[in-house]
């Protein structure tokens, strides 16, 4: 049987690095990974950031039994903002934590169930699981989603304040001018007629 998933969108997905769980040895494996010029600018493109200077992500797989896999690692990256008060350029940091189990997709509903009924016992609640999508776990992927999570949807400068320009009201403007400029006026009474002195 030949597998026709759709193939990824290079600009949806640009940070692509797919491992195969059937050649995860039982002693797992650690992965190193470099976002090239091209996919940094991709990704930059996608979030709305003027740049990504670096992107790097440090990550281990381990089997969990049962087909699932814990990866653990984080991923840090340095990117190009604008100051939302200054307009300015300015650059951050960012050092996202990634802790997330995968599962076969049969499993995730079972699994899912667990993590709702330790939610209801008000103990500490673990994510439910991803799952594993024909055989891969993408560790591009999750790299990106961590970087994304960890933008500031509001960079500022560390200096920057917002300064609000504070003007007294003019008496003058108000809903009810216009009313009572009409009523300033005199008006003729209807049906008579001034009279001749």
């Amino acid at each position: 049987m030949i597998n026709r998933s759709p193939k990824p969108d290079p600009k949806s997905d640009p940070w692509r690095i797919p491992v195969a769980v059937l050649q995860i040895p039982e002693s797992g494996l650690h992965r190193e990974l470099d976002a090239d010029d091209a996919v940094r600018k991709a990704v930059a493109d996608a979030a709305g950031l003027r740049e990504i200077f670096s992107a790097h992500a440090s990550l281990d797989v381990t089997p969990k039994g049962g087909g699932r896999f814990h990866v653990a690692g984080n991923v840090r990256a340095r990117i190009g903002q604008t100051c939302v008060v200054t307009l300015d350029p300015i650059e951050n940091d960012i050092d996202e934590p990634i802790d997330l189990i995968f599962a076969p997709p049969g499993q995730i509903p079972e699994l899912a169930d667990l993590v709702d009924d330790a939610a209801e016992d008000h103990a500490e609640t673990p994510d439910p699981p991803e799952p594993i999508v024909n055989g891969m776990i993408d560790l591009g992927r999750l790299a990106t989603d961590a970087l994304l999570l960890g933008i500031d949807p509001y960079p500022r400068k560390p200096d920057a304040v917002f300064e609000h320009e504070v003007t007294a009201p003019d008496p003058e403007d108000h809903p009810f001018a216009a009313l009572k400029a009409l009523k300033a006026t005199p008006k003729a009474k209807p049906g008579k007629k001034p009279k001749d002195k």
